[in-house]
């Protein structure tokens, strides 16, 4: 994959490892997280959502049965399925669509294992009391703040520190309405 942020469309960079053409690809995988060719993170919202599915039906046995307390299927949640839906979360650019996403893949989890369906008109303030589930939106943001405490801990000369902190001073608002990141 050839990240190309800037737009500019740079012919004639094929790659070959012993003569053999490799082919580019617009989104791969790396440590968990799934890399986008533009730097957008769809592919990668799109992969730790179903990344929590795929642990919500190792789990369904626990999670759908009625004998189980509500309380604990929230808690078995907050430890098993919802840290597979925010791996690698703190350095997402988010926009208002992923946390969107993000939540509704939350709360169809939450309603289900409580045995409701949107149809029977319960919020989901109501759902997320009986299980004891703050929202995800909170979550992500809990995540970004511990990381940034972590980056600002670091020492002055360190890269992570200079990279994300540089970026951060460097900012100015420019006109108009301003981006949804």
């Amino acid at each position: 994959m050839m990240c190309d942020f800037s737009a500019i469309r740079h012919e004639g960079g094929d790659v070959s490892l012993d003569g053999q053409v490799v082919v580019q690809k617009d989104t791969f995988r790396y440590l968990g997280s799934v890399l986008q060719k533009d730097g957008d993170i769809d592919e990668d919202v799109r992969y730790r959502i179903s990344a929590g599915w795929l642990k919500w039906r190792q789990a369904s046995g626990i999670l759908c049965d009625k004998r189980v307390p509500q309380k604990l299927k929230g808690k078995f949640y907050r430890t098993a399925i919802r840290p597979a839906m925010l791996y690698g979360a703190e350095c997402w650019p988010t926009k208002r669509r992923h946390v969107q996403q993000l939540s509704v893949a939350e709360m169809r989890m939450l309603r289900w294992f409580c045995g409701h369906t949107r149809r029977d008109r319960v919020r989901n303030e109501v759902i997320r009391d009986r299980v004891g589930v703050a929202p995800i939106e909170e979550k992500l943001t809990q995540h970004r703040l511990r990381w940034f405490g972590h980056v600002q801990r670091r020492s002055p000369e360190a890269l992570v520190r200079i990279g994300v902190l540089e970026r951060v001073d460097n900012v100015k608002r420019g006109r108009g309405r301003p981006k949804l990141t």
